[in-house]
């Protein structure tokens, strides 16, 4: 192949330089932005339980506590119908976020630093649903956000942080 001819494809780029990698690239980019830009919620992937109390007063939202042998649930629900649901490990830390309503959650405040993982995915990690959604999968983060008929649900976890005797399908 000319490499003059045709820059995009030579093999001397790789798929970096071609342009099915800047189509990824921009749907990447435009993904973010709407999920970043949508209905506020402050839970924190990562960090302790304490920031629930942060988050059901930015949220202004009712919260409830639902206790299980091995782990707990905060559920907040707003009047919008959004509701968020942390899971917090005996240890005090909340290893999952699940998420439902109209729109996504403002994923800067509810990853909080886990949102680089995600921003820096590789495209073998990141899966794009055209006009549904997107996930993320790398070796300690787990990211989905699927959109269909005016509802958005989603689920964000780190595996190294969930409990040894607890099944990521607890996150529903």
């Amino acid at each position: 192949m000319n490499d003059k001819l045709n820059p995009g494809l030579s093999p001397s780029t790789g798929l970096q330089g071609g342009i099915f990698y800047h189509y990824l690239k921009t749907a990447l980019s435009m993904s973010l932005i709407l999920i970043l830009g949508t209905v506020p919620a402050s839970a924190t992937l990562g960090q302790s339980e304490a920031s629930v109390t942060t988050d059901q007063l930015h949220m202004k939202s009712e919260h409830r506590v639902q206790t299980f042998q091995n782990y707990k649930v905060h559920e907040l629900s707003s009047t919008n119908g959004a509701t968020v649901r942390e899971y917090v490990s005996p240890q005090g830390s909340v290893f999952g976020i699940t998420w439902q309503g109209r729109s996504t959650p403002d994923m800067t405040q509810l990853l909080g630093t886990y949102l680089n993982n995600m921003q820096t995915a590789t495209p073998a990690q990141t899966k794009i649903l055209p006009r549904r959604g997107m996930s993320v999968k790398t070796d300690d983060f787990v990211y989905s956000n699927f959109c269909r008929m005016g509802t958005c649900r989603g689920s964000a976890y780190v595996p190294s942080l969930i409990p040894s005797n607890v099944s990521v399908e607890v996150m529903r």
